[in-house]
């Protein structure tokens, strides 16, 4: 499956991004999907999955309140919808699809190519 992420850019603290994904290739129904990020000098990290149903998901404790992960599998597309950002949001952030428990753990089957975040104080 190849995903394609978008929707990154700067926003100052206390705004709002939504960024997208959008799968071709394998049935993408049929995969858990979800997001990492990478911030400047450190290693990439899970932030949040989402079942093939979409019956099920989750948050890091960092993002909890303040990001929502989600899924139109109509539309091959996953989203995270980022509120209340902050400086420390900021990142490479990259779609990926697998399995649900395996991503939460930090690995991924199918990567993107990673969309920027940038959050200014």
């Amino acid at each position: 499956v190849q995903l394609q992420a978008s929707g990154g850019g700067l926003v100052q603290a206390g705004g709002s991004l939504r960024l997208s994904c959008a799968a071709s290739g394998r049935t993408f129904s049929g995969y858990d999907m979800g997001w990492f990020r990478q911030a400047p000098r450190k290693e990439r990290e899970f932030v949040a999955a989402i079942r093939w149903s979409g019956g099920s998901t989750y948050v890091v404790d960092s993002v909890k309140g303040r990001f929502t992960i989600s899924r139109d599998n109509a539309k091959n597309t996953e989203y995270l919808q980022m509120n209340s950002l902050k400086p420390e949001d900021t990142a490479v952030y990259y779609c990926a699809a697998g399995y649900y428990t395996i991503m939460i753990r930090g690995g991924a089957n199918y990567w993107g190519q990673g969309t920027l975040v940038t959050v200014s104080s």
